[in-house]
């Protein structure tokens, strides 16, 4: 095993989500807002009676959508000094939890045009992003995770996630196989020898498991998923949703 540190699992005494798929209620609250802002196809605006006056009082009674408090999911960030799959600083004012897929090709678009200028903001020390694979489309998103994982213990995570995600799009099945993932290491000039040993591990495996496993915890099933200064947001929206978000999360910190 190489003598780098794998982020430690996390704790099981975390503390229990009031809303154990708070991420899966963004999208539902998404959704709210669009029926709360659209009349229901057919109706009859010009309807009158009881039953009219009832429906306006009950939705003049409603919140707006973007009145409604999103859950705060910061227990989701883990500042380890020892994550290797993560970037940017431990004491970074704001936190971005990424939850990806391999095999998502939303995900790939947004690494590849999004995340190079989102990493402007950890250069400058003001975020920290934290990858969690989850690993919904199966085994192949699984082993390429333990591959990704491989390749941070040598310090080359970005490279090797950034081959995976080659030109925005996500790789065949075959092109994430073992045999495939070893001679992209290679590529990359990594030891490969350390890398088919780490990749194949038990303590590499176990991590990526729990990482998966704290992503469904939060209802990351929808890749990709993000928690941003504790705030969920899902899908791989325009860039400038994230700055926005980001800018936001930066003032409420006080940075």
């Amino acid at each position: 095993m190489a003598g780098s540190q794998l982020p430690g699992r996390q704790p099981r005494t975390r503390r229990r989500l009031a809303v154990p798929v708070a991420i899966i209620a963004v999208t539902a609250l998404l959704i709210a807002a669009v029926l709360w802002l659209a009349p229901g196809e057919g109706e009859d605006r010009s309807a009158t009676g009881p039953s009219a006056a009832t429906e306006a009082d009950a939705a003049v009674s409603l919140p707006h959508p973007s009145e409604v408090a999103l859950p705060d999911l910061s227990t989701a960030e883990s500042r380890e000094a020892g994550d290797l799959l993560a970037e940017g600083p431990v004491e970074a004012p704001v936190v971005m939890v990424v939850f990806t897929d391999y095999q998502c090709p939303y995900c790939a678009r947004w690494t590849h045009e999004t995340l190079p200028e989102l990493r402007e903001y950890v250069e400058r020390g003001e975020l920290r992003i934290e990858w969690r694979d989850v690993n919904v489309y199966g085994e192949n998103s699984e082993r390429a995770a333990r591959a990704a994982l491989a390749a941070a213990m040598q310090g080359e995570h970005a490279e090797y996630q950034q081959a995976l995600f080659d030109d925005g799009e996500i790789r065949s099945s075959a092109q994430l196989d073992e045999e495939a993932l070893i001679a992209l290491a290679e590529e990359l000039g990594l030891d490969t020898g350390q890398f088919t040993e780490d990749l194949r591990s038990e303590q590499v495996a176990r991590t990526i498991a729990d990482h998966a496993a704290q992503g469904i915890e939060l209802g990351a099933v929808t890749t990709p998923s993000f928690v941003i200064g504790g705030t969920p947001s899902v899908g791989a929206q325009p860039t400038a949703h994230f700055r926005a978000a980001i800018d936001d999360a930066l003032e409420q910190a006080g940075a």
